[in-house]
């Protein structure tokens, strides 16, 4: 099988890349500069040269495939709103190429959508992108389905971990040098659910390979680490302090990633597991921020 991937050379991406082609499928890659398409060349995929703005590029990419998963998102939150619409339109753009054929399009989500504070299932539905933007993507998805396109959400959870890694746990770290401490909001009791970037890896090439009638999956290995647990990891880490904080005092330590820091999304992954015979069996957060990776 021939699968056009974006997002080929970042983290989760790549991952995704070397699944594929491990499992021997062939990959083309979206690729917006030269040492992208180079990354992906050197991984034993082809390189196909555009990006997300160009919306006739993407399509030329998902026609000459027989599947597309779509890992690409720009993480700018200084226009986060933006950015969540410019992903409605790439999976649009995507949808509308392969509407009315059995090759399918598997997109990103995330399960930070879910913040209600217990554990949420694949079942569970996110607010409309009024209230929360990056519902965008899971509301394109279903107009896609609706237009005859073969779609599947993957919804990652606010870790992916690992080496390399350069997403939420990274900016907590720094934020922690920057201040001299590691914090948590309140009592750290809020949980998030991780995965290690190579089992999500194994669950995109999976729902690609066997196409399943469930549409839904919730890329999670485990269902809920307290914030504590994570900042009391990277106190020990850097050798610093582990404080818990409130209100101006969590603003001035978080700033604008308060948010993030606070959002208590516990999720199973329990029917995705069941559906694809997943197993996780790569490392723990906690297990990867102790063996110094992250340091």
């Amino acid at each position: 099988m021939r699968v056009f991937v974006t997002g080929a050379s970042g983290f989760v991406g790549s991952a995704v890349v070397n699944e594929l082609i491990g499992a021997g499928h062939q990959v083309l890659g979206l690729a917006r500069s030269d040492s992208s398409a180079e990354r992906i060349m050197k991984a034993g995929g082809q390189a196909h040269r555009g990006d997300l703005d160009d919306l006739a590029s993407l399509q030329q990419g998902a026609a000459q495939c027989e599947a597309v998963i779509h890992t690409a998102f720009n993480h700018d939150f200084s226009q986060f709103k933006v950015n969540c619409e410019a992903d409605r339109r790439v999976i649009e753009a995507l949808g509308t190429a392969l509407a009315g054929s059995d090759r399918p399009l598997i997109i990103t989500s995330g399960i930070g959508l879910l913040n209600y504070g217990r554990v949420v299932t694949e079942d569970d539905v996110p607010a409309g992108s009024d209230v929360i933007p990056r519902a965008a993507s899971e509301e394109a998805a279903t107009a896609a389905a609706a237009n005859g396109a073969k779609v599947y959400i993957v919804r990652l959870p606010p870790t992916v971990h690992g080496e390399g890694d350069h997403g939420f746990v990274p900016m907590i770290i720094n934020m922690a040098k920057q201040n001299g401490e590691s914090a948590y909001i309140g009592e750290g009791s809020n949980r998030w659910p991780a995965v290690h970037r190579l089992d999500a890896a194994v669950m995109y090439r999976l729902i690609a390979e066997r196409r399943p009638s469930q549409k839904v999956y919730n890329a999670v290995a485990e269902e809920g680490i307290a914030f504590r647990d994570i900042a009391g990891a990277i106190g020990q880490g850097l050798h610093l302090p582990v404080v818990g904080k409130a209100g101006k005092d969590a603003e001035a330590h978080f700033k604008w990633f308060t948010h993030f820091a606070s959002l208590d999304c516990p999720a199973s992954g329990a029917k995705s597991q069941k559906t694809l015979d997943w197993q996780p069996g790569q490392a723990a957060l906690l297990e990867d921020l102790a063996s110094g990776i992250y340091f």
